[in-house]
């Protein structure tokens, strides 16, 4: 896992807790903020987007990977995730992660902008399906 400082955690974690203001959750009434910073220093930011059909709303991790994706980058350094109470990001999110790189650093913050977990995510998704379980 990449080295970080303090102030670089705290930077992405602000961020986070910046988007999760944004966030579209009528439904849940949990507001999720995520901020991805890319290998070239670019930071994404995404909140969670509900919808009255549950299935088609969208994890604030995904939006912001898929913000920064679209945008033409695919290396992710490291992702910040804040919701109120400090919760990892749910599987699906976990394979999107998986899927730009198994090394890119996990920040889990609560609502008051604590970082509370550490980690990567291959540790967050042991035994990962990527392109190279994939026949050629």
């Amino acid at each position: 896992m990449k080295k970080l400082t303090d102030e670089e955690r705290q930077a992405l974690l602000d961020l986070a807790g910046e988007a999760r203001q944004r966030a579209y959750a009528p439904y849940s009434n949990y507001p999720v903020g995520a901020a991805l910073r890319t290998r070239s220093g670019r930071v994404f930011t995404g909140c969670n987007v509900e919808n009255a059909s549950f299935p088609t709303g969208t994890c604030a991790e995904r939006v912001a990977v898929f913000k920064a994706v679209s945008e033409g980058e695919r290396e992710f350094e490291v992702i910040a995730v804040v919701t109120s109470n400090g919760v990892l990001p749910c599987g699906g999110c976990r394979q999107v992660l998986a899927e730009f790189g198994l090394e890119t650093v996990v920040l889990v913050g609560d609502g008051e902008g604590r970082l509370l977990r550490e980690l990567s995510v291959a540790e967050l998704l042991p035994g990962a399906f990527t392109s190279e379980d994939l026949p050629r």
